[in-house]
């Protein structure tokens, strides 16, 4: 995998200077070394755009960002996934204690009220006849 200053640095354009197009001639201005730009062109020139050489480079850079910036939200992905699978085992985990638990109630709760039952009809049954103290 490239480190971070790799994946930033922006490639070389297949070794042609910045201010030349693929055909060799300079996209900066129309005036050879003798001639004389008139006034007012090379304002021109900025108003139109940039040379092919520079919106190659600026497209190249944009890819570039466009790539790390992909790279990252796959990452933040991953690391989300992550924390949701590991919150949903310990949530799974959770839920089964407490089910054992409620079973576990359930039951004390059952036999809780079949002793009450148990101990209130004794009780019926005993007080009707005579007590136990002889009364």
């Amino acid at each position: 995998m490239e480190s971070d200053e790799e994946i930033r640095r922006v490639p070389e354009m297949s070794g042609e200077p910045a201010g030349t197009s693929a055909s060799g001639r300079e996209t900066g201005s129309n005036a050879g070394p003798d001639r004389v730009q008139p006034a007012g062109e090379g304002q021109s020139q900025r108003k139109r755009g940039r040379s092919p050489a520079d919106k190659e480079n600026k497209r190249l850079k944009r890819l570039l960002r466009n790539r790390v910036s992909a790279q990252q939200a796959r990452e933040r992905k991953k690391a989300y996934l992550t924390e949701l699978e590991t919150r949903v085992k310990d949530l799974e985990k959770k839920n089964s204690e407490l089910e054992e638990r409620l079973s576990t109630l359930q039951n004390e709760n059952q036999m809780l009220r079949q002793i009450l039952k148990n101990t209130t009809a004794s009780r019926k049954g005993g007080s009707s006849g005579t007590n136990a103290d002889g009364s």
